[in-house]
């Protein structure tokens, strides 16, 4: 076993207890857009398992920035109730994180109360609804969300943010050639459209730097042709560490056209469709008519982002990195630890199992017993994440469509050479 996974890691101004973290997969546990007792309760279970850092997932920045009805909002009202949960974290021994995010163009007006905007106008299939091209007087009231968001987070407790710059939100959506076609000084070339990002970190660091530490997820490829690609990518990352970001986490994909290159596996379209409200019944037909098409499956493999992860690591050299994707063993964190990160993140693996730091720190033969079917993705859009392992509400039927799931990825773990 690697000595490294469990010692103390020192990013900024924060030092963890060891080297693994708590991945911002969204929980669905934010009714009314506040925290709640299950958000409570799974964040110190997990870091009660021996997590390094937990990070709560996708507080939007401000109102326009919610994709979600039971996702985080950041505002004054709610630090209180933040502050409870930062101070539980805290007396388990781990460390509290918070991701920070605007979706863009991913929302519809019955949630982010506004007509949704991105970096250009379209149209957005999945809520689905018109989206406009912010201007100027958006992008400048957008920018001072996310200082105030990283100020509210300070007097919350929490000792790092995570802001989100990646997966087809916001300034992912700035930064894409497929999402970014203004012609303006946030269009155009690359350094045009790392614009917008760039003035957000100025807002991040003015309000956080050396008080919290300050991660950036990104995306090292969009997933698709016409997105963003390796090369261009590097360069964001360069510019990110001279815009002050004290750690980058190395992801890919995109929400709106790529989703299951973000997670892996299969597309989870009959818990989507099973758990959407009645009176959507023409988008969950649209769901199991189409699901497969637009957003099509990917083969799961552990450390699916290594391979891409590494030409980063090589690129830049002195910049603490954060792997995530497919840590499902001890021997994957050491693998990756060993391969010069400083931190790894997972998801599933501490929802499955929220003491899964725990026993990976007890045996090295350590596996994770989720099952990558994705039913926990497909139950999060409209109720909060669960494994169906735990799920009570879950239906004879779709129970019978994760084994099926489970015997596919059996095979493939096998061909694989995994089993």
């Amino acid at each position: 076993m690697s000595d490294k996974l469990f010692t103390p890691c020192t990013i900024g101004p924060l030092t963890v207890r060891n080297r693994t973290a708590r991945s911002a997969a969204f929980e669905g546990m934010c009714e009314h857009n506040s925290p709640s007792k299950s958000l409570f309760d799974y964040h110190t279970a997990v870091a009660r398992g021996g997590i390094g850092m937990t990070t709560v997932a996708y507080a939007a920045v401000c109102k326009s920035g919610l994709s979600f009805e039971r996702q985080l909002w950041m505002r004054e009202e709610i630090v209180p109730e933040l502050k409870k949960l930062t101070d539980a974290i805290h007396k388990e021994g781990a460390k509290a994180s918070i991701q920070l995010g605007h979706c863009g163009n991913m929302s519809h007006r019955k949630i982010c109360g506004c007509r949704p905007y991105g970096a250009s106008s379209g149209f957005n299939l999945y809520s689905p609804t018109f989206v406009h091209g912010m201007n100027h007087q958006e992008i400048d009231e957008v920018v001072e969300a996310y200082g105030n968001a990283v100020r509210l987070a300070i007097k919350a407790g929490f000792d790092a943010v995570e802001i989100h710059a990646g997966h087809g939100y916001l300034i992912s959506q700035f930064l894409s050639p497929y999402t970014n076609k203004r012609k303006d000084e946030y269009g155009g070339s690359l350094d045009n459209r790392m614009r917008f990002m760039r003035r957000c970190m100025k807002a991040v660091t003015d309000a956080g730097k050396g008080k919290v530490a300050i991660f950036v997820k990104m995306n090292m490829r969009d997933g698709f042709k016409g997105g963003m690609e390796i090369e261009d990518s590097i360069k964001v990352a360069k510019e990110l560490q001279k815009c002050g970001a004290d750690a980058l986490v190395l992801s890919g994909g995109f929400v709106s056209r790529a989703p299951m290159y973000v997670m892996r596996g299969r597309f989870p379209k009959k818990a989507i469709a099973h758990y959407m409200p009645m009176n959507m019944w023409w988008l969950k037909f649209g769901v199991m008519l189409g699901g497969d098409i637009v957003s099509p499956s990917v083969p799961f493999k552990r450390l699916y982002f290594l391979d891409d992860a590494l030409k980063f690591r090589k690129a830049l050299p002195d910049m603490p990195l954060v792997y995530v994707g497919g840590v499902t063993t001890r021997k994957d964190a050491d693998k990756v630890m060993d391969a010069g990160f400083e931190m790894l993140q997972m998801g599933r693996a501490v929802l499955e199992d929220t003491d899964f730091v725990n026993k990976m720190k007890a045996d090295e033969n350590h596996c994770s017993g989720c099952e990558h079917t994705n039913f926990c993705i497909g139950r999060m859009y409209s109720y909060e994440m669960c494994c169906h392992k735990v799920c009570k509400d879950i239906t004879p039927a779709l129970e019978r469509d994760v084994q099926r799931t489970i015997r596919k990825n059996d095979r493939t773990e096998r061909k694989l050479g995994y089993k």
